[in-house]
């Protein structure tokens, strides 16, 4: 018998609105109503970093959420209007309203995404 161990819903996200992708406080907003939409417990502070400014095509936003029962996490392209986002967790949860409102939240032209279970 095989056990699930967890559930994974990977997103490549492109045509991203540019000015939201490189906001901080747009990008802990998409945090906190992700969290709330998809029932997940935050396990302490957002984690919002802005670096890779040395070549234009690692310069962006990077998110890591962790949460109770593992964690989002996100990178943003600054250069290429693109968000990258995975969401892991051992309880399962919304993946189709996850994906969604995360396109609907970056107003994103077209998303790639996997669903894996693990």
């Amino acid at each position: 018998m095989t056990k699930t161990y967890g559930y994974e819903l990977v997103m490549d996200l492109y045509g991203c609105n540019k000015r939201i992708i490189s906001s901080k406080k747009k990008l802990q907003e998409y945090a906190d109503k992700l969290c709330k939409l998809i029932k997940m417990k935050k396990y302490g502070k957002t984690l919002l970093p802005y670096f890779g400014e040395k070549k234009a095509f690692t310069k962006g936003y990077s998110l890591v959420q962790l949460i109770e029962t593992s964690s989002i996490t996100g990178h943003f392209s600054d250069l290429w209007d693109r968000a990258y986002i995975n969401i892991f967790s051992c309880r399962k949860f919304d993946h189709i309203a996850a994906k969604k409102f995360t396109r609907q939240f970056f107003r994103a032209n077209r998303v790639k995404n996997r669903f894996l279970v693990r």
